[in-house]
Formats: structure tokens, sequence, C-alpha cells
């Protein structure tokens, strides 16, 4: 069971009616439409990270396997 944390929000007045009609909309509570928000979003950014990350280390190995090819491999173990 997943531990659940109570955090107390203050919305525009807008942005709470916004809120309250999706949840009727999607006949989920408003928690849940807040809890699916914040994953998915949460999500994007886990990629925009890791892409992030991959174009710093993206080209930081070219050139160490030149000679290497998994033929030439297999060929020395007798494979």
């Amino acid at each position: 069971m997943k531990t659940t944390v109570r955090k107390n929000f203050l919305f525009d007045k807008d942005i709470a009616l916004y809120l309250e009609e999706i949840a009727k909309d999607t006949q989920k509570s408003m928690t849940q439409v807040l809890q699916e928000m914040i994953e998915e979003r949460h999500k994007k950014i886990k990629v925009k990270k890791r892409a992030k990350a991959l174009k710093k280390i993206k080209g930081s190995a070219d050139g160490l396997l030149r000679d290497f090819s998994i033929q030439s491999s297999k060929k020395s173990k007798n494979v």
C-alpha cells in the first residue's frame, strides 16, 4: 500500500471550477484528476531530462571500437 500525504492547495476560482468540471466529466475524484495530471507532467519532465543527459554523452564513445566487429570477436573466440 502506498503512503499518502495530505497537501492543501489554493486555486483561482476559475481553476477550481475547471477541476470540478474535469472530475465530473471523467467520473473521477478531484484528487485522482490532479494525481493523473501530475504523473503525466512528471513523465514528460523525466523524458526531457533523459534526452538532455543522452545528448551530453552522445559521441563520447566515438572511435573507441573502430577496428572491432562482432564477426572478428566470434572468430577469435572460435564461436
